[in-house]
């Protein structure tokens, strides 16, 4: 069936697979169920056009939507049926809320006149509608099938405009009634706002006048794509590039000015003028970001909660990240020289910092040696994630993704399918300790199904490792309810029809990885291991309210 508006008479779930291929969308994550039958329907007859990803869990689906839009750049699409589905479903949303990612979400309902009305009927919630919209930047309930195309026309134009997900509720009835509304053509997207042309020239003149400006990076710039744009303004201003932990993957590590992120405590120490881009510009704790005491302050973000209490920035621009810092390049003049001229002996500094954690250290470097540029990591809540969040370099924009600071614990093989469905030429690696792998395993059978080249690698260490380390850190040697059971990884992966390989040194780490690399196919890595050195201690452990 094509897309073409000039059809008959058609049920709403035609009308919505309809509106979704006008509008681009070439992939969907999803679960079937009842109260989705007739726009289970409708997408049959979209089947050339877009492709149904179904999914083994509501988590996995707006889990790999999300994956699938940061690694990408397009909008990640999710169904699920309502009520326990959209809990489910929660986690993913959650975790793009937190990530700015543009995740359309689309749940079914229970029908239009139980609404309300607390009937008992099948997946029936109190106010999903209230809850979907505490966990979307916007959300829409269709009450009527001349509605779904406009719906998701809105829906598709609001994130192109802004990042965080959005959601459209279509109830199973409202799904199957007919309408004769045609579909809304796709608009193109428009460049987001820069800000305000008083805010970038208040920030450019700061800037200007520096002497000794940094550029500080968070996870909205990564979500705007302004890898380029990020290297311009660096070295127009000949200012070093740090970034928060979200801010990972917004530049790349190679650049002359770029600095692993616990450079930051340096620097942001020696500046003068600090531009925050992206970023809520607080530590773990919920606290200001420690600066030179006079030093101005600059905050780009497309978010004004992010220039809230308790945070004072001398100057604020309401703006993209993307087109925010290429319109304040654009006000400045020519290129500056750097003026830090230690950037190395920082850069040692933090070497020497982490030489103590092994062997992370070593499991990253030789991960790092092994992977070709344009790999997408997805890093998970493991003892090697957490050395790979400061020593992994990143080469290649949307190449690294974590959970931000949701923190959600087993997103990150879900989150991997997604990204390995939209990155068919790209190596794509899910870096997993047991734990949080034990969350999505199911999701091996997604990825044989869909013949998803995607590399899942597993550190087991038979517990929730870095629970059990601070439980024995702060009781005396005690720890409580940490330990796992796992079944045999080689075995999971054969009963699976998946090669499976076993690295029990980094050295054997890497040779795995490469070999998998070149052989293209799904695989998993297990890699056992015993207890290891506490990261916290280096990078700062986040607030636990003591």
């Amino acid at each position: 069936m094509t897309t073409d508006s000039e059809t008959p008479v058609i049920t709403g779930g035609i009308s919505m697979a309809r509106q979704l291929a006008t509008e681009g969308v070439t992939h969907i994550f999803g679960i079937p169920g009842v109260q989705l039958d007739y726009a289970m329907n409708g997408l049959s007859k979209f089947a050339e056009e877009i492709a149904f990803i179904a999914t083994r869990h509501e988590q996995t689906a707006t889990y790999a939507a999300d994956g699938y839009s940061r690694t990408t750049g397009r909008i990640g699409v999710s169904l699920v049926v309502p009520g326990p589905g959209v809990l489910n479903a929660g986690a993913g949303l959650v975790t793009a809320l937190a990530c700015s990612s543009k995740v359309l979400f689309l749940a079914g309902q229970i029908p239009t006149r139980g609404i309300g009305a607390d009937l008992g009927l099948l997946h029936e919630i109190p106010d999903q509608s209230g809850l979907v919209a505490q966990l979307c930047r916007s959300s829409t309930l269709v009450t009527d099938p001349d509605q779904i195309a406009g719906a998701i026309h809105g829906a598709m134009v609001a994130l192109a405009a802004g990042p965080g997900p959005v959601a459209v509720e279509i109830p199973p009835d409202v799904l199957y009634r007919r309408t004769d509304g045609p579909a809304i053509g796709a608009e193109p997207w428009g460049t987001p706002p820069a800000g305000s042309a008083a805010d970038l020239d208040a920030a450019a003149d700061r800037l200007a006048a520096a002497e000794r400006p940094v550029i500080y990076v968070g996870g909205g710039a990564c979500a705007a794509g302004a890898w380029e744009e990020l290297a311009s303004l660096a070295t127009a201003l000949g200012a070093p590039l740090v970034a928060s932990p979200n801010g990972k993957g917004g530049f790349d590590d190679r650049h002359p000015l770029a600095v692993m992120p616990l450079g930051h405590k340096e620097l942001l120490q020696r500046a003068d003028v600090v531009l925050l881009v992206g970023t809520r510009g607080l530590d773990a704790r919920g606290r200001p970001l420690e600066t030179a005491a006079g030093a101005t302050l600059i905050s780009l973000n497309s978010d004004p909660r992010a220039f809230g209490p308790p945070r004072v920035f001398d100057v604020t621009v309401t703006g993209d990240a993307r087109t925010g810092a290429a319109a304040i390049v654009q006000r400045l003049a020519g290129e500056r020289s750097p003026w830090c001229h230690d950037l190395d002996e920082i850069r040692e500094w933090i070497t020497d910092q982490f030489a103590p954690l092994e062997p992370q250290r070593s499991y990253v470097a030789a991960m790092r040696a092994a992977l070709p540029d344009n790999t997408v990591l997805i890093n998970e809540l493991t003892q090697v994630g957490y050395a790979a969040r400061q020593l992994f370099p990143v080469h290649h924009p949307r190449s690294y993704v974590d959970p931000g600071y949701q923190g959600t614990l087993g997103y990150g093989y879900p989150t991997a399918v997604g990204a390995a469905v939209g990155n068919p030429d790209r190596p794509v690696v899910s870096l997993n300790g047991d734990g949080g792998f034990g969350y999505g395993l199911a999701e091996m059978a997604t990825v044989m199904q869909y013949e998803l080249p995607l590399i899942g690698v597993v550190f087991t260490d038979g517990a929730y490792g870095n629970v059990r380390r601070m439980h024995k850190q702060q009781f005396d040697g005690v720890h409580h309810g940490t330990d796992l059971t796992n079944p045999d990884m080689l075995k999971l992966a054969d009963a699976f029809g998946m090669t499976g390989y076993r690295a029990e040194s980094p050295e054997e780490f890497g040779r795995a990885l490469a070999t998998a690399v070149d052989a293209n196919e799904p695989c998993l890595i297990d890699v056992p291991l015993g207890e290891l050195p506490d990261p916290w201690a280096i990078v700062g452990r986040p607030w636990t309210g003591r």
